[in-house]
């Protein structure tokens, strides 16, 4: 029988400026992971709210951020649907739903375990927002 799993949570807060965005979010992430991550395998990460994302996506190329949200504007246009006629973010909704709200990111050494391509974003679909906020479980 193993020992029980232990678990810390943290939070980042921060701005978002335009209406669709992804924010590289990674070096907040490593620092919770650097100054709290010891003995962590896994850093859980969850965007809060229901019209915002957490996807790893390749950093090297500036255009990706765009590609994606252009992408995702293709597939899910805006005003289209019937919870627009609540309060106009259908497509943020399904956008979002579509990324989805988590990331897992294997941990070694309180570091996380990304390539050397890869970044952690978080995906605004309907900003831009005062404050947005992540949640991070390391275990």
């Amino acid at each position: 029988m193993g020992k029980k799993g232990v678990f810390m949570r943290f939070s980042i807060t921060f701005p978002t400026r335009r209406n669709q965005e992804l924010v590289d979010i990674t070096e907040r992430i490593r620092a919770v992971v650097a100054e709290h991550g010891a003995g962590a395998r896994l850093c859980a990460l969850y965007a809060m709210g229901a019209t915002a994302a957490i996807m790893v996506q390749e950093n090297w190329d500036p255009n990706i951020p765009a590609d994606v949200i252009t992408c995702l504007d293709r597939l899910v246009p805006k005003g289209v649907w019937l919870h627009d006629r609540i309060d106009g973010n259908g497509d943020a909704h399904i956008k979002a739903g579509i990324i989805g709200p988590s990331e897992v990111i294997p941990v070694e050494d309180s570091r996380l375990v990304l390539s050397t391509w890869q970044n952690i974003f978080f995906c605004e679909f309907d900003g831009p927002r005062a404050k947005r906020e992540v949640l991070i479980t390391l275990v």
